[in-house]
């Protein structure tokens, strides 16, 4: 690992130790561009800043919210970098990395280079490997880094609970972020974790919209989810984390009916609106993020109006 950093020693022994312990809304800010189809890097760090001003646990910079998949090198430098400057040494940054190997190991050493506190290793490009090689892809990744890292558990990265415990054997394995849904299974990595004397990994939902699904994660020991939400409406999400952590299972429900449920019935409309649907609404608010980039595909106007009305129902909500 690379010892040029942007924080000093104490600050990155803390930030990290907070990666190891993960608490809050868990923020995963977009990737702004410009008129020109650049990052725009300023609009970035004002972004990062502002979650963590209204309490982010930490920022997932570049990852799938953050289009990784659509960044060069080069754009994704600059992304990690502004995310490390909008936490200023005081909050919690990590940065995406996976695709390629060979991709995949030059963002960590850009990643360890700016400064960050730890990784989300997101699953491999196109091809799906056997298990030897899925747990290989992460293997190879985590020893290229002491950065800790998250294995992000979806797409082409599926794991098995064989695979988990293997992952396990990994010193700087902190946690595992489920996408694919199979509760079941995920109770089986909790379980295999304990078995392993491994309390110290962490376990949390990475659904698209995952508040609407917390509830059965939390029953099965996953108490940690993502919050898409949080990068376009942090007021509203921050309202649902209270209710949650409260155990207020009837305004979790009023949030769930009056806004969740109408946002995910929206974004199921088309492939990918799940980004696209956050950058949307955050221009919506006058922060101009740009759009997605391709594949993705924007709202239509009459999507963005539904949008639109479902933000304000959520805020009165909320108010």
């Amino acid at each position: 690992m690379t010892t040029t950093t942007s924080i000093a020693p104490a600050t990155e022994t803390a930030a990290r130790d907070g990666v190891r312990d993960l608490r809050g809304v868990l923020f995963f800010p977009v990737t702004p561009f410009d008129a020109q189809d650049r990052v725009d890097r300023d609009l970035l760090v004002g972004h990062v800043s502002e979650g963590f001003a209204q309490g982010a646990g930490a920022a997932f910079v570049a990852c799938g919210t953050g289009e990784y998949h659509a960044l060069s090198l080069d754009e994704y430098r600059v992304a990690v970098h502004a995310g490390v400057e909008a936490a200023a040494g005081t909050g919690v940054v990590l940065a995406g990395v996976g695709g390629p190997l060979g991709h995949a190991r030059d963002g960590v050493r850009i990643a360890e280079e700016a400064g960050v506190d730890g990784l989300l290793v997101l699953p491999p490009y196109l091809v799906r490997g056997p298990q030897d090689g899925i747990a290989s892809y992460i293997e190879a990744i985590a020893k290229s880094t002491s950065l800790p890292i998250i294995a992000y558990h979806r797409g082409t990265a599926h794991f098995s609970e064989a695979t988990v415990q293997r992952l396990l054997a990994l010193p700087n394995l902190v946690g595992i972020k489920d996408g694919i849904g199979d509760v079941a299974l995920m109770q089986q990595f909790v379980l295999a974790a304990r078995r392993a004397g491994r309390d110290d990994v962490q376990f949390f939902n990475g659904l698209l919209t995952a508040e609407a699904s917390q509830a059965a994660y939390r029953a099965v020991g996953v108490p940690l989810y993502s919050s898409a939400v949080f990068a376009m409406a942090p007021r509203i999400a921050n309202a649902f984390y209270a209710a949650y952590q409260a155990g207020d299972n009837d305004e979790q429900a009023r949030l769930l009916d009056g806004f969740y449920t109408p946002l995910v019935r929206l974004r199921d409309q088309t492939p990918g609106f799940a980004v696209s649907l956050i950058k949307t609404g955050l221009r919506l608010r006058g922060l101009d993020v740009g759009s997605v980039r391709a594949p993705l595909v924007d709202p239509s106007p009459a999507q963005t109006e539904q949008l639109r009305l479902i933000l304000e129902r959520g805020e009165e909500l909320v108010r």
